[in-house]
């Protein structure tokens, strides 16, 4: 008998698990649950019951209302050991999981209350649009903030009226398994659906006949995988998926004021963030004093456990990932770059990386030209700014960018010539909330995620010719 605390999948609005795995905390890498593996009778099991759900879910919004309301009343209640599950799994510091947390909840209320038009007129009293449900919704989610990557996905889905089988990464899918048992008593048996288990269950669930629209987040290779494996069945798919954000710093900038919101743009959730900047563009005749500032930003910031005090950046969450960054770094200096700040292992277990500042990168280096989602970033200096909006347009990636000046109009007038789905003025990776859309271009992604917009991928748009009926 494991010795491990086991978890269990939510299927039918009951707890179900038959075969496991182990989930590593990455702060010691050693495992600390087990989770449920999911056979393919439960995936089975999950679109039927979702399926049949769909039936009542899907014509009623005043219950569908009710029962969200009654979901994020829930989360909020259980702050505290979904964001201790958080820390063990995903690493991040615990004020960042309950952060984390408390916007899963933010996300379900605003979804649960927004205001959503019944019918809009084309021509009034003859030609209505109306929005339907699609159906049985996949939707899979990653492994840098689950529990709130979650609400993204089921939220809008359900509030359009979908029912919903979701599976988190096997990297971190503890706390949204037990999210899923503490919505059992929230929502109808069947509506949502949570299953767990390696890349055979999410293909499982984007190749299931009974899927109506795949919602998934990851990395670019995943999502093309994602995308040919329901182009046969010509599925509804959005795609959140990978960037190499460009943060392009002005000869104007205040250096001292900007240097730690610039820092925070590219290291916040220890760089595992889609949006955060990867690449940081400055002008030659600053380029020292900007790099020199942010390493001491770097210097300062605290590395460690995410449950240790103080601590504002945890491990990278898994050893592929570990593996991968580090390569990254590796390959950079062989080539001539300059680690500016950090660049060490902290301590002799755990997958912790102090933040790295590189300088002096050759052009083309796989750090300059790929995401490295991890903590170290780049500075790449350069003396002609159309130069480097054109390397920023070229990239296959489009996901964001941001400008940073002194002055924000021209900061502005920088970003609307990046083709990318966000451009911020003077800060990155900012999240105003579930009513902003965000969406990427290019192999950054398909559709928009949050707002109405978000909601509305959702949907399948109706038009009705009423001729004389009352529309």
């Amino acid at each position: 008998m494991s010795e491990l605390q086991r978890f269990s999948m939510s299927i039918d609005g009951g707890s179900v698990g038959s075969e496991y795995f182990s989930v590593i905390n990455p702060a010691t890498e050693k495992p600390f649950a087990e989770a449920p593996s999911a056979t393919k009778d439960e995936i089975d099991a999950a679109f039927a019951a979702a399926d049949k759900a769909f039936v009542d879910w899907s014509v009623d919004d005043e219950a569908r209302q009710i029962a969200m309301r009654k979901a994020a009343e829930v989360v909020t209640a259980h702050v505290d050991e979904l964001a201790a599950l958080l820390v063990s799994e995903q690493g991040k510091p615990l004020a960042d999981a309950i952060g984390e947390v408390h916007g899963t909840a933010a996300w379900i209320s605003y979804f649960a209350d927004v205001e959503i038009a019944d019918k809009e007129y084309i021509t009034p009293g003859e030609v209505a649009q109306v929005r339907l449900p699609l159906g049985v919704v996949a939707a899979i989610t990653p492994w840098n903030y689950p529990v709130i990557q979650a609400a993204w996905k089921f939220a809008p889905a359900l509030r359009a009226g979908n029912t919903v089988v979701l599976k988190p990464s096997p990297y971190t899918p503890i706390a949204t398994l037990r999210l899923g048992e503490l919505l059992q008593d929230a929502f109808p048996a069947g509506v949502l659906n949570i299953v767990s288990g390696g890349d055979e269950v999410g293909v499982a669930l984007t190749k299931h006949p009974t899927t109506a629209m795949v919602s998934f987040t990851g990395s670019t290779s995943a999502g093309k995988s994602v995308a040919k494996a329901v182009a046969d069945d010509l599925k509804r798919v959005t795609l959140e998926l990978g960037g190499n954000d460009p943060a392009i710093v002005l000869d104007d900038i205040d250096i001292a004021k900007a240097a730690e919101d610039l820092f925070w743009g590219a290291f916040v959730n220890n760089g595992q963030v889609c949006g955060a900047a990867k690449r940081v563009y400055v002008p030659e005749s600053i380029y020292g004093a900007v790099a020199d500032a942010l390493a001491d930003v770097a210097a300062g910031v605290k590395v460690g456990a995410g449950d240790a005090a103080d601590v504002r950046l945890g491990p990278i969450n898994n050893r592929a990932q570990y593996d991968r960054v580090n390569g990254l770094l590796e390959s950079a200096v062989a080539g001539g770059a300059t680690v500016r700040a950090g660049g060490n292992r902290v301590g002799e277990d755990g997958y912790f990386l102090e933040p790295t500042i590189l300088t002096d990168v050759p052009a083309g280096s796989a750090i300059i030209d790929e995401e490295q989602f991890g903590p170290v970033v780049p500075l790449v200096s350069y003396t002609d700014l159309d130069a480097v909006i054109a390397e920023v347009n070229n990239s296959k990636y489009g996901l964001g960018g941001s400008v940073w000046s002194a002055d924000a109009n021209r900061a502005l007038a920088v970003g609307r010539r990046l083709r990318v789905g966000t451009v911020y003025i003077n800060g990155h990776a900012i999240n105003h909330g579930p009513h902003v859309p965000f969406g990427g271009a290019r192999w950054s992604g398909i559709g928009v995620e949050n707002g109405l917009a978000g909601l509305e991928e959702y949907t399948q748009r109706q038009i009705i010719y009423g001729n004389g009926a009352d529309l």
